[in-house]
Formats: structure tokens, C-alpha cells, sequence
């Protein structure tokens, strides 16, 4: 696909250059149009570099070919990254004074805007009015995020990280529907069990993996519910703008399996891509556990908390596809598909997806790598990429594996 973008002179172009990177490494052709301003903040040869192509500014250059028009007509996306108040004014007012401006004039393809301002700018009546003509235009708003800012001031304003850009724009031109009239539900995320009212039990998931698997799925044209066990707001921002996704949020490893067993009740694909807390505290304290009452040293006791996959899939109709995820070290001299196939064979789900975790591996990372197995330990995917990729690649197996049009019966 042919996309164009365009960074204009905030402070958070640096974190476009990650967006550019991601749209190419997934295959697309991506020309970067910058303003003067944003070469301030990123120079010509990062842009020339990570997007493989001549890089400029200004109508003058390349005349010969049209340029300053010949971007836009050929372009399927546009996407602005990051979108100033200035740009914005621009875009509303139909001025094109530099490239992008006669880019953005001459395109007809699905343009995404990703504002990035101090709060104060958002919030002006003029920044607002522009945004209200650019969406009677059809322009995709994406964003901004509450958070940090500039000179440590916060609130909204933050420009969207590139992931949720990248998947927020490219859901808007997705053209795969195999997923059409699925309802599918997906865990994503880490429970945490209480240890008192400050502490707890928790793990490293981002939940980005299983946020993959719910817009991945979404796009394709599945109504989806996701549940996010301690997701956070900036990590599911593209699922909670996506219409055909819901987003119920959990706690506890308790609460994701009631949650989890009401929703897969109504679903034909179920997957618990959710790191699962394996034990929980005994008794949890009402009180903080200070180190006066531990008096220096502190022992917890544990109990053992319900496989929820083993659950779903004992209480598994037909029709229906459950697919587990499973995160593993494997010990010294075993390979990662062979401890993978024993807990296949254990969970007993139609698929399980096993990757390998670590210190520096897994959780908290852009990246991931997945081998697929049924529930006989056979191998049916393999895959290493962008999260968005291996959740591609997971929804290729489950469609494969389930007869089309095979939808679970309602309850």
C-alpha cells in the first residue's frame, strides 16, 4: 500500500519516525512529507533513510514529475504525525503553502490526523472548530492522549504512540472480512492478586499482544469483546475508538474467569492471550504489611487459583474455537516447541500460541515471536514480527482450523 506522511514541527516527531518504520517493515511504500519546522526536530536524512525514499519539503523540487500533486493521487492513506495546532488551522482552512499542503488538497485516499499540542492549544475554540471541519470532511481523528507533556506539563494533548497510530490507520482501509459474524472474545493483560491494600501479585504484560488479536480481529470483521486485566488507557486507545470493539475490564485472576465464562457463553472464538496470575495470597491484609508488624521478615502464603483456559475448554461447545497463549523459559536442552506441545496436550485447546519470555524477551516489547500448535503438539504457524503481524498470523491458523461458517450456538 502506498502511504504518505506527513510530520509537521512538534516535539513529537521524533516517535514518528517509529511510526514510519513500522508502516514500512509491515510492507507498505511510505513517502514522508515534512514541514520546515519538523526538519527542526528531525533531520532530512533520518526521514530519507528509515523510509527508503528522496525526501522534501517544497513544490519547486521534482517538478517534472508533479510532485507536489503526483504524492496524493497516488497515496491510499495519508496519516499526520504529528498534527500541530497550526497544521490543523491549515487542514480546516484548505491552505497549501509547502508539499503537504498541496498533498493533503490533492489526495482522495482516507487521511488520519494525529494532534499533538500543549493542553491549552487542544482545548482553544479555534483548535476545536478546526477539528470539527476536518471530521465533517471525513478527516480520521486519532487521538490525542491524556499524559505527560513538553516542560512537564500534563494532560490532554500527547500524541498517540506510533503502534496505535499505525493500527488505527490501517483498520480504517482494511479490506479482509473472513472474520465477518464471528463474535470472538480475548483476554489482554496481567491480573494482580492483592497482597494488602498497596501491594500485589502481578507480572510484565503490556497486554499489547492481546489488543493486536482484538483490532486484528475487529478489522477483519468479528464483533469483538475485550477483556483487560490492567491494560493501559494508552495501550488500548485504538480498541476503545474501534466500533466493533467493547472493552470490559477486570482485576483479578478470579474476576477475568468469571468474565471470561460469561463471555464465552455468546462467543464462537475465544482466546486467553491474559498473563494469569498462577497463585494468589491466602489471606490478603486489610491493612498495609509494614515492616513493624513483619517484624524483618514476611512469609506469604499461596493458594492455587482456577486454569480459566482448562475451564473454557472443558465447558467448550460445538462450534466453538478456544485458543490459548502460553509464556514460557524453557529449561536447558529443551526447545521451546517441545515444552509447548506438553502443555497443548495438557490444555487440551484447539490451538495454543507459546512464546518464549525472559529478562529482555516477551513482555514490554514492540516485537514478538510465536510458534502455533494444536492441541496434538503439531505445528501449524510460525511466526516473528510487530505484535499486529503475529496476531495476522494467529487469526490465519484459527480460520484455517475452524469449517467456514461455523458459528457456536447461542446458549
Amino acid at each position: 500500500m502506498d502511504i504518505v506522511v506527513g510530520v509537521t514541527g512538534g516535539i513529537a516527531a521524533y516517535k514518528s519516525v517509529h511510526l514510519v518504520r513500522l508502516l514500512v517493515t509491515r510492507g507498505h511504500d511510505v513517502h514522508v512529507v515534512p514541514t520546515q519546522d519538523a526538519l527542526r526536530f528531525v533531520g532530512l536524512p533520518t526521514w530519507e533513510a528509515i523510509s527508503r525514499h528522496p525526501v522534501t519539503t517544497s513544490v519547486h523540487d521534482d517538478v517534472a514529475s508533479v510532485r507536489h500533486v503526483a504524492l496524493g493521487q497516488a497515496a491510499d492513506l495519508v496519516i499526520v504525525a504529528p498534527a500541530t495546532a497550526n497544521t490543523l488551522a491549515k487542514m480546516a482552512a484548505g491552505l497549501a503553502d509547502d508539499l503537504l499542503g498541496t498533498t493533503l488538497l490533492a489526495t482522495t485516499a482516507p487521511v488520519v490526523v494525529a494532534p499533538a499540542m500543549h493542553t491549552e492549544m487542544w482545548r482553544h475554540a479555534a483548535t476545536q472548530a478546526s477539528i470539527a471541519t476536518l471530521r465533517e470532511r471525513g478527516v480520521h481523528v486519532v487521538g490525542p492522549a491524556d499524559g505527560e507533556l513538553t516542560g512537564g506539563d500534563h494532560g490532554p494533548g500527547r500524541m498517540f504512540e506510533p503502534e496505535e497510530i499505525v493500527e488505527a490507520a490501517l483498520a480504517i482501509v482494511s479490506t479482509r472480512t473472513d472474520l465477518e459474524g464471528l463474535r470472538v472474545v480475548v483476554s489482554a493483560g496481567g491480573t494482580r492478586e492483592p497482597i494488602d491494600p498497596v501491594r500485589y501479585l502481578g507480572n510484565r504484560s503490556s497486554g499489547r499482544q492481546g489488543v493486536a488479536l482484538a483490532l486484528v480481529a475487529a478489522d477483519r470483521g468479528a464483533d469483538v469483546m475485550l477483556v483487560a486485566a490492567h491494560v493501559d488507557d494508552a495501550v488500548t486507545a485504538a480498541a476503545s475508538s474501534h466500533p466493533r470493539v467493547a472493552i470490559t475490564r477486570v482485576g483479578t485472576a478470579a474476576e477475568l474467569g468469571e468474565t471470561m465464562r460469561r463471555e464465552a457463553a455468546a462467543s464462537d472464538v475465544v482466546i486467553m492471550a491474559a498473563a494469569v496470575a498462577d497463585y494468589r495470597v491466602a489471606e490478603v491484609s486489610e491493612r498495609k504489611i509494614t515492616k513493624e508488624r513483619s517484624g524483618g521478615r514476611l512469609s506469604l502464603e499461596l493458594v492455587e487459583n482456577d486454569d480459566i483456559l482448562a475451564g473454557l475448554v472443558a465447558a467448550r461447545r460445538d462450534g466453538q474455537t478456544i485458543v490459548g497463549f502460553a509464556a514460557e523459559t524453557p529449561a536447558e536442552g529443551e526447545s521451546l516447541e517441545e515444552r509447548g506441545a506438553r502443555k497443548a496436550a495438557r490444555k487440551g485447546a484447539d490451538l495454543l500460541v507459546v512464546n518464549e519470555v525472559g529478562w529482555d524477551r516477551g513482555f514490554e516489547r514492540a516485537d514478538n515471536s510465536v510458534v502455533v500448535l494444536t492441541a496434538a503438539g503439531e505445528r501449524v504457524g510460525l511466526v516473528e514480527g510487530t505484535k499486529h503481524e503475529v496476531a495476522e498470523a494467529v487469526w490465519d491458523c484459527v480460520t484455517a482450523a475452524r469449517p467456514a461458517h461455523r458459528h457456536a450456538p447461542m446458549p
